[in-house]
């Protein structure tokens, strides 16, 4: 692949990956997922592991970077939501 297309994927890859991270550190630091939708995240994880998967076979280094870590902290997102929103059902939420 040319340098000048794994540039755009670069590029284009950072800024989709950071957009989670402000969602990943409001959730840790108001312990409340109750906004955040379950069905959406997972969904959204589906088509990030066939992205990865798709850069995978065509060798793309920008695909396969950023897709993963996307992945990751999407993981981390729902594994948030299920931790807080269960601590809001019985109660312990920010304690």
């Amino acid at each position: 692949m040319p340098p000048e297309t794994e540039l755009v994927g670069f590029v284009a890859g950072t800024l989709t990956t950071l957009c989670w991270t402000p969602q990943a550190i409001k959730i840790l630091r108001s312990r409340d997922a109750r906004s955040i939708s379950l069905i959406t995240q997972s969904t959204f994880v589906v088509g990030c592991l066939l992205w990865l998967f798709y850069g995978i076979l065509i060798g793309s280094m920008s695909i396969i970077l950023f897709n993963a870590i996307t992945i990751a902290l999407n993981i981390l997102i729902i594994l948030l939501k299920l931790r807080y929103d269960v601590a809001v059902v019985d109660g312990t939420a920010g304690t």
